[in-house]
């Protein structure tokens, strides 16, 4: 049997998120060619594509023609235009979460997928990491479930912790758009669409979220990155005929990186839509957009 031609593959973002798991993993991968680097600092492109010996680019645009997909690690509306512009080169995506920050963004953003007929994953990590993802399989194909609630108290912004992947976007969009995108990426995928959503605000960038879902069930969110750090911690639970099952501990986010790389490979070589594409990243936002609506000004 012939060895298949290796995915083409470009990397657009410099950060510590591309540095630490999206260039090491695409470099890494033996069904990929990390084809180059491209990133709004040209010196840290220049610097990330020396590391792994790949070409650091200075028309983005030049790494889409040079590329047969391209994975993003840019806050999320510098994402959505240009990985509008790599579709419409040809290039399938490998996206981060949330896709965009506002509906029309997002909507764009999809139509340019569609138009194009290119492959999309987006990377939500509990969807790709194991034993999460398996646990999420295995809800989902279970029936009777109740209720639901996905909590997620992060402390980037608390005044006793700190992260490197701390950025300008997170501390202006708060818990609602960075870790909200983890709670719908388990709750939707068991329970259903979200019909619903009630959202309140509370210290800081608190949110609370009360949905109601397709199949009947309700859950709750609560999302958070300013949460004091000795009270950080995720949890997702669900009720239901079969008892209560909650969520095991998730994998590191460079082995459900390299399974997201290996969605989107899948997905480019049999056509076949993963179920993480830019449309579930779409719905995302328009939740998302929803309950934020809903909350004060600021």
């Amino acid at each position: 049997m012939p060895t298949m031609k290796r995915l083409r593959m470009g990397l657009v973002g410099t950060g510590p998120w591309a540095s630490s798991t999206h260039a090491p993993a695409l470099a890494a991968h033996p069904d990929v060619e990390l084809t180059g680097v491209w990133g709004r600092r040209p010196d840290a492109a220049a610097s990330l594509a020396s590391a792994h010996a790949t070409t650091a680019y200075a028309d983005v645009d030049e790494l889409f023609a040079a590329s047969d997909a391209v994975a993003f690690a840019v806050p999320p509306d510098v994402q959505a235009p240009l990985a509008a512009r790599a579709a419409a080169a040809g290039c399938h995506l490998l996206l981060d979460k949330p896709v965009a920050t506002t509906v029309t963004a997002a909507r764009d953003l999809a139509a340019a997928a569609e138009a194009a007929q290119v492959a999309s994953v987006v990377f939500c990590t509990l969807r790709f990491a194991e034993p999460t993802a398996t646990w999420v399989t295995e809800q989902a194909a279970t029936e009777g479930w109740f209720a639901g609630r996905a909590d997620w108290y992060s402390s980037f912004y608390a005044a006793d912790g700190s992260s490197p992947f701390s950025s300008p976007w997170r501390a202006q969009r708060g818990g609602l758009w960075d870790v909200g995108p983890h709670a719908l990426s388990v709750l939707l995928p068991v329970l259903g669409d979200v019909t619903e959503v009630k959202a309140a605000a509370g210290l800081a960038d608190l949110v609370h979220l009360i949905l109601r879902h397709s199949g009947g069930a309700s859950s709750t969110a609560t999302l958070s990155l300013s949460t004091p750090a000795k009270a950080s911690g995720s949890t997702v639970e669900l009720r239901g005929e079969a008892g209560i099952a909650l969520m095991p501990s998730g994998g590191g986010a460079l082995d459900a990186f390299r399974a997201a790389v290996d969605a989107l490979v899948e997905s480019a070589r049999s056509g076949r839509p993963h179920a993480c594409d830019v449309r579930f990243g779409l719905r995302v936002t328009e939740i998302l957009a929803r309950a934020e609506e809903q909350l004060p000004a600021g």
